[in-house]
Parts: structure tokens; C-alpha cells; sequence
């Protein structure tokens, strides 16, 4: 029993070292990004492309954290304890096949996993909001009907 524990928290533990790791390197790219040049008085800006948000995709009918999630949950953890007045929308996503109250509550459970894992992470509770799970329309991607967003405000 004790060499299960041990490997979970080991697991733990790399999962949120992982995370530690992507919220570093995301506000690094985000001081990086911020310092370039501007562009000349008068110039008309192209319209900018929305904003790539962070995303964790889910395997199919599970709500486990997949092992490369801990690298989107550390720059987000990272960049939310540096800014403890921004909140965390977390957003859980789903399509519209099969049963939709399941679907429902599976997009629910993803996104209450990813709430969990950046508290883990030192993010405090009251920053975390959830939102309603939202259903994906069109798209040619299944996986985006199993993924949850991550966006700082």
C-alpha cells in the first residue's frame, strides 16, 4: 500500500514540478513578447489573432489530468501567484454526441481536475473561478470537445 502512495505522490510531484516549469517559461515569453517594437504612428494594425489560449486536452471519457498537462498548469500557476488580484477562468469543453447531461458533467469534472492541480500548485482558491461547461460547435479537431481553457484575467 505504501509503494502505491509513493508513486502517486511522486507522480504528484513531477506534475506539479512540470507545471512550475510551463508558468516560467509562459512569463518569459509574455516579458519577452511585451518589449518588442511598436509600430509607427498612424500605422493601421491588422487585426490580431485571437489569442492562443492555454488548453489541456482530456483522453476520451476521462476526467484523469493527462501527463503533459503539467507543463500548461505550471506557466498558468506561475503567472497567476505573480498577479495574485487576476483570476483563473477554467473552462471545460464538450461536444454534442451521446448524452448530453454526461458530457455535461464529464467537461464539469475535467475542469474541477485542472482547479485542483493549480491549488496544488500554490494558486490560491479564491482566484480560480469556474465555468459553466461549454459545448464545442463545428471544427474538424475531436479532441477540442475534450479539452479545458485557461485564461488569466
Amino acid at each position: 500500500m505504501s509503494d502505491a502512495n509513493d508513486d502517486v505522490q511522486n507522480y504528484a510531484l513531477a506534475v506539479l514540478a512540470g507545471v512550475v516549469a510551463l508558468v516560467v517559461a509562459g512569463v518569459i515569453t509574455l516579458a519577452v513578447s511585451t518589449t518588442g517594437a511598436r509600430a509607427p504612428a498612424g500605422a493601421v494594425a491588422a487585426a490580431p489573432a485571437q489569442a492562443a489560449l492555454p488548453r489541456i486536452y482530456f483522453e476520451v471519457d476521462s476526467d484523469a489530468l493527462p501527463a503533459d498537462a503539467s507543463e500548461v498548469l505550471g506557466r498558468v500557476a506561475d503567472a497567476a501567484r505573480a498577479n495574485p488580484s487576476a483570476a483563473v477562468l477554467i473552462s471545460g469543453f464538450h461536444d454534442a454526441s451521446g448524452n448530453p447531461e454526461h458530457n455535461a458533467d464529464l467537461a464539469k469534472r475535467r475542469a474541477q481536475a485542472v482547479r485542483h492541480a493549480l491549488e496544488a500548485n500554490g494558486v490560491a482558491p479564491a482566484q480560480l473561478v469556474l465555468d459553466k461547461p461549454q459545448q464545442t460547435v463545428g471544427g474538424t479537431d475531436a479532441r477540442e470537445a475534450r479539452r479545458v481553457e485557461l485564461r488569466l484575467q
